[in-house]
């Protein structure tokens, strides 16, 4: 099998605190896998590894079967893995399309563009084909995202992140303080993205839409990960059983 993403034996220090102690993941193309673990369990410290916020002290990092090396987000970006954080990480006083194209802005082409001029059509049109692709509903393409719902605004960082994913999309806490019905259309979304063909690894507390939305669950309980079950094949008991160690101490 050849990953989308997999790390081997990821270890990470905070000078004396052991926060990874050879940590394994994986990631298959075209799946969602669940990450999940109590506070503490070392979730937080393994994504900002695999996205490329912080380096390991020790471990392996390998696409596709070939080992890499992030120094940086950008550097994961451009291995084609993407991450939707909680906070979003939009600009509250930008727009749909100007947040969707932050950093990656699309210049006019001849003279125009070596002075700076944007090419503000094609990445409205660029906006409007991600969020078609998804089924992503945008109120407005010119408004603030600052003043649209928390639905919105999910559906314009997923969107975001998708266009660009080739490889891998995280998703951190993504239904986190949403509604009911915006809860529903976010995992709609997820599903359409695995749909591409893209790995996800949905990171959530949240049992019940870990067991809706994946295929696979991991689970990290200080520093390692511990399980891997086919999601098909476990249940609410066995997942905080192994979550909170219960699960080792019945078989004892």
């Amino acid at each position: 099998m050849t990953y989308a993403l997999e790390a081997k034996g990821i270890v990470r220090r905070y000078g004396h605190v052991e926060a990874l102690r050879g940590c394994n993941f994986n990631v298959k193309p075209g799946e969602v896998t669940a990450l999940i673990g109590d506070n503490g369990a070392g979730k937080s410290t393994l994504v900002r590894i695999l996205s490329g916020a912080e380096q390991p002290d020790e471990g392996e990092i390998l696409i596709e079967g070939k080992a890499v090396h992030f120094n940086s987000p950008s550097d994961s970006r451009n291995f084609g893995i993407e991450t939707v954080f909680q906070d979003l990480a939009l600009c509250p006083h930008l727009n749909a399309v100007q947040n969707m194209y932050l950093g990656r802005e699309v210049p006019r082409k001849g003279i125009l563009g070596k002075l700076g001029f944007l090419d503000h059509e094609v990445m409205r049109q660029g906006s409007e084909d991600a969020f078609r692709d998804l089924g992503a509903t945008v109120r407005s393409l010119t408004a603030s995202t600052g003043s649209m719902s928390g639905g919105q605004r999910q559906s314009i960082a997923v969107a975001r992140s998708a266009a660009w994913a080739t490889k891998v999309l995280f998703f951190d806490e993504p239904t986190a303080a949403l509604g009911v019905v915006q809860k529903k259309n976010v995992l709609n979304l997820v599903r359409r993205v695995r749909d591409k063909g893209i790995g996800i690894v949905f990171i959530s507390h949240s049992m019940p839409e870990v067991l809706e939305i994946s295929d696979r669950v991991q689970v990290m309980r200080r520093g390692l990960t511990i399980a891997d079950y086919k999601t098909s094949e476990t249940n609410l008991e066995e997942l905080v059983g192994a979550m909170t160690g219960r699960l080792d101490e019945a078989s004892k």
